[in-house]
């Protein structure tokens, strides 16, 4: 079979559904969060700082989990607080936290990225910005003309905050829409006027961010594909240069706030990727490129430019172009990867306070990297990224051989044989049939995943 015949094959996509469709992890990372354990703590968090190579430069992620409101679909760490207090004591706590970094580095570190997600980084104070980029900058050497994006809540954002980020330096921000339909913002608990996002796009715009992005969901209760393709249409007005069309996963056993979600109305599994491949076509008749597994960017902005030269990286934030190997992870539940492994901050907010004004780590958490799992990480992220692995210049790069992986292609042999996927010698390519269907093709790669695995969300 050839790649094209592979590609241009009509998918029976209930058949394919039946086969593939169960769950698997989103691979922002592997091993994947589910493998950390207390064995990476405090101790073993400070101990990776200190021997941080200091010629490298790294990224930096600062996460703020309070919203004004709590949307029911919401997988993130947050909840809603209404007490400004409450907020500012969180920064003079992450002012501490970078505090007791700074004293495990062994020099000031330089940082070309900063992420400020959430919950709603919006809903800091102007003080609170001027607080956080003075502790940030003491501690870490922000290069002129870093990326700092922020995650926005277009309900929350005002001009003043607009022009406060813009002083610290923002260049990138990720406005939340989700879906403009008034019955399923009703069924999510998420009231929002294509008129706000547009005014929140347009303060954005006045003060020269030079990257736009529009988060958007498919699967939504109440959601049908018209739903999804009359909120695209609204939204590509605004002319943003990414926007990211993430499945919803619903995991109340995990988010027991999703209960509050009437799961009859949710769409299954075949109306949610005819909503997801109809989106992806009208994205690319508007002039998108589709990168990996939900993002698009239009053709000269640096991701597609990234996505098309093989420089495309994916973390905890979605697919990125940062090259940075290290990530240090501030605030609770923030995740990091340094040289050695990953690690957590404890999730639970008081527990991460406490440890804090201990003068302690808030690290719960993490795994320490083996060199089979750099060996899998490198295929499954390419495969995330570029659809199609050199398998035999990976194994040679680590040191390693294909020969290990014969389970994993003997796996796949089904995955091709139904045109979602071809292996030819060493190479293995995603066919854009098996697009939708990539998180299943980089399982077959996951050492630790359980046949029976039910904690992750739906691949589709």
């Amino acid at each position: 079979m050839t790649l094209a015949d592979a590609t241009l094959r009509a998918p029976d996509r209930a058949m394919l559904l039946s086969r593939y469709g169960g769950r698997a992890p989103r691979y922002t990372s592997y091993p994947t969060a589910a493998q950390f354990t207390p064995a990476v703590d405090a101790d073993v968090c400070g101990k990776w700082l200190s021997v941080l190579p200091t010629t490298k430069p790294v990224s930096l992620y600062v996460h703020i989990p309070f919203c004004a409101r709590l949307c029911w679909y919401c997988a993130c760490n947050t909840r809603a607080v209404h007490r400004r207090e409450t907020i500012s004591d969180y920064i003079g706590l992450v002012r501490d936290e970078l505090a007791l970094i700074e004293a495990r580095l062994p020099a000031r570190p330089v940082a070309n990225a900063l992420h400020l997600g959430g919950g709603t980084p919006n809903m800091l104070s102007r003080d609170d910005l001027t607080a956080l980029f003075g502790a940030i900058r003491h501690v870490f050497d922000l290069q002129p003309g870093a990326e700092i994006a922020a995650e926005i809540d277009p309900s929350q954002l005002t001009r003043q905050w607009v022009q406060a980020a813009a002083f610290h330096g923002l260049t990138r921000a990720s406005l939340g829409v989700q879906d403009l339909s008034p019955a399923v913002q009703a069924a999510v608990n998420r009231p929002e006027p294509f008129e706000v996002v547009a005014r929140a796009a347009g303060w954005l715009r006045e003060i020269g961010v030079r990257s736009l992005n529009l988060d958007l969901m498919y699967g939504l209760p109440r959601q049908t594909t018209a739903d999804v393709l009359g909120t695209l249409d609204r939204v590509l007005t605004l002319e943003p240069e990414r926007l990211a069309l993430f499945g919803y996963a619903h995991v109340p056993w995990m988010k027991p706030h999703q209960k509050l979600i009437d799961a009859q109305a949710l769409p299954g599994d075949l109306e949610r990727i005819e909503q997801s491949e109809a989106a992806a076509e009208r994205l690319k008749a508007a002039g998108y490129v589709r990168i990996g597994l939900d993002h698009y960017a239009r053709e000269d902005d640096e991701l597609a430019l990234a996505a098309k030269s093989g420089r495309l990286h994916r973390n905890f934030q979605g697919y990125t172009v940062d090259e940075a190997e290290t990530l240090i992870g501030i605030g609770a539940s923030a995740i990091g990867r340094l040289p050695q492994g990953y690690v957590q901050n404890t999730a639970e907010e008081l527990a991460w306070r406490k440890a804090v004004l201990a003068g302690v780590l808030p690290t719960a958490r993490g795994v320490a990297l083996t060199d089979d799992d750099r060996f899998r990480a490198e295929i499954i992220e390419r495969l995330m990224c570029d659809l199609a692995v050199d398998l035999a210049a990976i194994a040679a790069r680590r040191g390693r051989t294909t020969a290990e992986l014969a389970p994993a292609i003997e796996r796949l042999r089904l995955l091709e044989a139904d045109g979602l996927v071809v292996v030819s010698a060493d190479r293995l390519t995603v066919t854009e049939a098996g697009r939708p269907f990539m998180r299943a093709a980089c399982a077959v790669f996951d050492a630790y995943l359980a046949p029976d695995a039910q904690r992750h969300s739906s691949v589709v």
